[in-house]
């Protein structure tokens, strides 16, 4: 396909423009896909208020956006299992296929890996991108393209909720209400998972948790955590803990409002990636700690959830800006986190 198209490239921080590139050509092993919906994650925004995460910097120009669902256009010469037509969700991540981690079905954990949206790797707030056909998956046909592009939180979602060992007759709390705390609620019930309680200090955020499924809801600011999850449980405490707040606070609470032999998966990153947490408790009660990256695996059972309707994707979505507004998109995600839980950036016109 020749052509241009329009592409939000950051230019500074907080600063994004919309200019013109060439729409790429697809090699051999891609597709081309028309980008129909982009999900604004939590890395996005702070790329984009902040200018980096950790070591990774960006050197603008740079384009934000790895959530992605859309519309095969074109495709490689030497693909099979798709055709033009068919809407897909986008695995962000491309892993060489040759490391240890590779090898051995860990992919996420390749050091190598091409990943859209973490610098130097541009993003896909644009019209079209060509991607690897093996991380295009077909979307059924009672699924939009905006739920196919939640996927990808999605799948952070249950990979944690799968780190954690989740499974029937568990009591489980998720610790921040966010768009990956409330995708684990619902990976958690889609995996049978049938109490889980959510905490957070919004009460929006809450109400949005309730509406999608969580038994409880505890406002931490209003109400002693560990007091009220020890109610609610009887004083036995929960089985498994999702801490997606990236707080010590929570993560702390987590260690205190648990059983003896319970799981705590740490999915949030802190502002200054240390903790300082009460590790003799963790050692009386022999907890066990896991940790996520990303995800592996995933994205066909993710997909299957959502078909089934296990999963209510699109609810956890409170606001949704064209490409052409996505500075307005980027700044109101930034400064209004009460309220904005999760906002798309809907690319077709």
């Amino acid at each position: 396909m020749e052509g241009k198209m329009r592409v939000a490239v950051m230019t500074d921080v907080a600063k994004i423009e919309l200019t013109e590139r060439d729409i790429p050509k697809p090699q051999a092993d891609e597709v081309l896909v028309k980008i129909e919906y982009v999900g604004v994650c939590g890395s996005d925004l702070h790329y984009y208020e902040h200018g980096g995460i950790g070591a990774n910097i960006v050197k603008p120009p740079f384009v934000l956006g790895h959530e992605a669902g859309g519309t095969v256009v074109e495709t490689g010469s030497a693909v099979t299992h798709l055709k033009v037509g068919d809407r897909v969700a986008l695995e962000p991540g491309k892993t060489c296929g040759k490391c240890e981690f590779c090898k051995t079905g860990r992919y996420n954990l390749c050091p190598d890996v091409i990943f859209f949206a973490t610098p130097p790797v541009d993003g896909v707030f644009q019209d079209y991108v060509a991607h690897e056909a093996a991380l295009c998956f077909k979307i059924p046909d009672n699924m939009d393209t905006m739920e196919a592009a939640l996927i990808e939180p999605l799948a952070v979602g249950f990979h944690a909720a799968r780190q954690g060992g989740a499974q029937a007759g568990q009591t489980a709390v998720v610790t921040g209400a966010g768009c990956i705390g409330l995708v684990s609620m619902m990976a958690l019930k889609a995996m049978g998972v049938s109490r889980v309680i959510v905490v957070d200090v919004m009460q929006k955020r809450l109400e949005k948790a309730l509406e999608l499924g969580a038994t409880d809801v505890i406002n931490g600011k209003e109400k002693d955590t560990v007091e009220e999850i020890l109610k609610l449980t009887d004083g036995k405490g929960a089985d498994l803990v999702i801490e997606a707040a990236g707080s010590e606070i929570t993560t702390r609470q987590a260690i205190h409002f648990t059983k003896k032999g319970a799981t705590i998966v740490l999915v949030g990153y802190s502002a200054t990636g240390e903790l300082t947490l009460p590790v003799g408790l963790a050692l009386d009660k022999e907890l066990t700690f896991k940790t996520v990256f990303r995800y592996r695996h995933i994205y066909p059972m993710a997909i299957e959830a959502v078909a089934q309707g296990k999963v209510n994707l699109k609810g956890i979505v409170t606001d949704v800006f064209p490409l052409d507004d996505v500075q307005n998109a980027m700044d109101k995600s930034v400064k209004n986190k009460a309220d904005i839980v999760k906002s798309v950036i809907k690319v077709i016109k």
